[in-house]
């Protein structure tokens, strides 16, 4: 990739419903982590890119001259928030590559940060979505998860009942997610629990229950970006092998809804550029915010053809001991998906992995990793592919 960028430092709080810590608190605590592993003093940053949501969660917008009120040390480093739906985290990883690469910038700090859990659940669900399109999709019960409700129900009508795939997704995930200090919700559920409809996993969407919706979730994550790797950080660095953005149509009623083309390209274009295919990659983080995106995901990748994704989380492909590992940090469904944060969140997490400083989380000798993270319906897919230097 020319003008190479490199993951030198990272900081994550907890995800969860965390009722006590304000923004401002969350930034520091990622982002402080983040300079220190570094081995940065705030005043070796050029410039800070935010990414916060928000959308009506917080009264409080302008939210990138939140990190000075954080860190001080940070008051005159020039500041920017970006805003891209559920990819908001990688905008603001797109736009610091993009200052770093200029030349412009030779050390960025990333911040991704949301607190959802301060408005009730169906207010959460009015704020959400406002990410599909408005003119037509306002008024969908549930909220988002009737939006992806509507996309499995298509696809179940296409391709057959794929409860036991959409089980299997979530069942992995949580597995998963026990092993991730940082997860929002670390517990296995099992399939048989995933699988089965009960008064704790209802339906909420169509044929999605509870256990195939990802969670509101609070947190921050934050990454430092340098053009060069640092000779006095504490973890080793991470290099960006390629990276893509494609977008979509918004309505769901100018697409096909059983298919993830934009993602497909996405995975197209950032796979040529990285001169792979999928069997050279370790691992994959993806945006599994519902079970059925993740089963799309597949087949937008290339794991299977269209219709047949369901194979692929069935034959154990994508489980921890499989060929290709999805979500070894148990994805948005088990780590949670506090919206500005997910998609820095999961380039912390494949950090980790291709650093070999996963903890439990690790999987052996992980050299080439990708993050997929997408925006709405899949309307705005962003992927990176990432390696160990």
């Amino acid at each position: 990739m020319r003008n190479a960028s490199y993951i030198v430092g990272w900081g994550h709080t907890p995800f969860g419903k965390l009722d006590q810590a304000d923004s401002e608190q969350l930034i520091r605590e990622a982002a402080s982590a983040a300079l220190e592993t570094a081995g940065l003093a705030p005043a070796d940053i050029d410039g800070i890119f935010v990414g916060h949501f928000n959308g009506g969660f917080l009264p409080q917008d302008f939210s990138a001259a939140l990190v000075a009120m954080a860190i001080p040390a940070l008051r005159h480093v020039p500041a920017v928030r970006l805003e891209n739906a559920c990819a908001t985290g990688s905008a603001a990883i797109w736009a610091a590559l993009d200052a770093v690469q200029s030349g412009r910038v030779k050390r960025a700090l990333v911040v991704g940060f949301e607190r959802m859990n301060t408005l009730p659940t169906a207010q959460v669900g009015d704020v959400l979505l406002k990410c599909s399109y408005v003119k037509e999709e306002a008024s969908t019960p549930a909220g988002f998860a009737g939006i992806f409700g509507q996309i499995a129900q298509a696809y179940f009508e296409r391709y057959g009942d794929q409860s036991d795939a959409l089980a299997t997704i979530s069942a992995k995930n949580h597995a998963h997610g026990m092993r991730n200090p940082y997860a929002h919700m670390r517990r296995d559920l099992g399939f048989d629990f995933c699988r089965q409809p009960s008064e704790k996993n209802p339906f909420v969407a169509g044929p999605l229950k509870r256990s195939d919706c990802s969670l509101v979730s609070d947190g921050a994550a934050a990454l430092v970006i340098s053009a060069e790797p640092l000779g006095g950080a504490s973890v080793a660095p991470v290099r960006w092998r390629a990276r893509a953005q494609v977008n979509e149509y918004l309505p769901l009623s100018r697409r096909d809804p059983t298919r993830f083309e934009g993602a497909a390209l996405a995975w197209q274009q950032g796979l040529v550029q990285a001169g792979l295919g999928l069997d050279d990659l370790d691992f994959v983080e993806t945006h599994d915010c519902f079970t059925m995106a993740e089963l799309l995901q597949y087949e937008a990748m290339g794991l299977a053809p269209q219709g047949q994704g369901a194979r692929v989380a069935l034959d154990g492909v994508t489980a921890r001991d499989g060929r290709l590992p999805v979500n070894l940090s148990g994805g948005l469904k088990s780590r949670g998906h506090p919206i500005g944060a997910t998609g820095v969140s999961q380039h912390v997490m494949a950090a980790m992995q291709l650093s070999g400083r996963a903890g439990d989380m690790q999987k052996a000798d992980a050299r080439i990793g990708a993050v997929f993270n997408m925006g709405g319906a899949a309307v705005t897919n962003y992927l990176s592919v990432l390696e160990a230097v």
